[in-house]
């Protein structure tokens, strides 16, 4: 398509070399699209990008940033907030960077970072959690946490299908609920706010699918399927029941073994075959315990869009917070990273944000188009920085002896460790 309103530089970009199994042609020198995003976005993005860039340059590589806009920053400059040519470069270039996004008031999106996953069909929200040593934390042992969790992010309850009380469509939906389907004795009298929570065999077969395959190419253990079947049996249960055909049907039993009966905490010893990745149930609400109280048992989670919502922010409450947690979108050989935070409009402007989340989600692409070595600087650059005290005041604040530094200080910091362990 022809980008009338971007900019698009000279370069390379990042093709699908192989549709059945999703992997990349990748060159030394792509063209990243990257999205600044609104509040802090502005001066965390432009930070992990310093430092990503010498993370490249380091081990041999470039990158060519497109910048592309959503948001308010899309408002201003083409009246509108989600602009065709950011989705299309997106759906393109294949691999991106994105900063936190507000949702304005009339802008005729519930949310526009649910609308970018859902247009691009992102399907697998994924979210590896892990520790930073230094980084202050709740938990007596944060490094135990070593989690990837799939959120599923297009359907559930964030599909976007409900009606608003005292409407003519909600009173008609309650009118079919009660006399035509039976549910009569259920909902009070008076207004009413009705959703629909709808859960696809093909949503949650392809979302397992992705985590199943994550675990084993990347060796571990064990997948756990979280979510509430108990209560919801024909959503999130056959979800629970789907993912596990997936496991019991679509792979050798010497390279994942569905556990029978796992749904309950007591059961059993499981028999697993040597080498092979467990595939095990856990209701949703048990899981938010075990998550504190076991944490080293658990390794990859798939669960539904809410689930995967809450107990995904849970998990990086454990490791220090959502300022140093990152995320990626992925779907049909594309990936959209992103951090977990918010766009914190207060602190915006300020450059005092911590650009960790981003420069991680940042490090994450590189591990998806299989630049480990360039990710592996990033990493030990952030844990020598966190080290060192010299922080922004999110940590500072929390830890003694330490020194704050604004965003773009700590990021040229964290950029100069990056150039001098390469």
């Amino acid at each position: 398509m022809a980008y009338d309103r971007i900019d698009v530089p000279d370069g390379t970009r990042i093709e699908l070399a192989d549709p059945e199994t999703g992997e990349l042609d990748v060159p030394e020198d792509p063209i990243v699209p990257v999205i600044h995003g609104d509040g802090i976005g502005t001066d965390v993005a432009p930070a992990a990008k310093r430092v990503l860039s010498a993370a490249a340059e380091a081990t041999g590589r470039s990158i060519e940033w497109l910048r592309l806009y959503a948001g308010g920053r899309a408002r201003e400059r083409y009246d509108e907030h989600l602009p065709a040519e950011t989705v299309e470069a997106i759906r393109e270039y294949r691999v991106a960077l994105k900063g936190p996004l507000t949702t304005p008031v009339g802008a005729g999106y519930r949310s526009l970072n649910v609308a970018l996953r859902q247009t691009l069909d992102l399907y697998a929200n994924v979210r590896p959690t892990y520790y930073l040593e230094g980084v202050p934390s709740p938990m007596t042992a944060p490094e135990e946490m070593d989690m990837v969790t799939f959120r599923e992010n297009t359907e559930d309850v964030y599909a976007g299908i409900e009606w608003e009380a005292d409407t003519d469509e909600v009173e008609r939906v309650r009118e079919f609920v009660e006399e035509e389907m039976g549910f009569d004795d259920v909902m009070h009298e008076g207004p009413i706010g009705i959703g629909v929570k709808p859960i696809t065999e093909t949503g949650s077969k392809r979302l397992v699918r992705e985590a199943i395959d994550y675990a084993v190419e990347n060796d571990r253990e064990k997948v756990t399927l979280v979510h509430k079947g108990n209560i919801m049996k024909f959503t999130e249960g056959q979800f629970g029941e789907w993912g596990m055909e997936v496991a019991d049907e679509e792979y050798p039993d010497d390279e994942v073994f569905a556990a029978p009966d796992s749904l309950w905490e007591e059961q059993d010893e499981v028999d697993v075959p040597e080498g092979a990745v467990m595939v095990e149930e856990r209701l949703a609400d048990a899981m938010l315990q075990w998550m504190q109280l076991r944490t080293d048992e658990f390794d990859v989670l798939a669960m539904p869009n809410l689930n995967g919502d809450y107990l995904s922010d849970a998990a990086g409450a454990q490791v220090g917070g959502l300022g140093v947690a990152p995320g990626g979108n992925f779907g049909h050989g594309r990936m959209l990273a992103e951090p977990v935070h918010g766009s914190a409009p207060k602190r915006a402007g300020q450059d005092m944000a911590n650009p960790t989340a981003m420069v991680l989600s940042g490090r994450f692409m590189f591990e998806y188009v299989g630049w480990e070595d360039a990710g592996d600087l990033v990493r030990d650059a952030l844990e020598a920085q966190i080290a060192s005290k010299r922080v922004t005041y999110d940590i500072e604040r929390q830890i003694e002896g330490g020194e704050r530094l604004g965003t773009s200080e700590f990021a040229a910091e964290v950029t100069e460790r990056v150039a001098s362990t390469a």
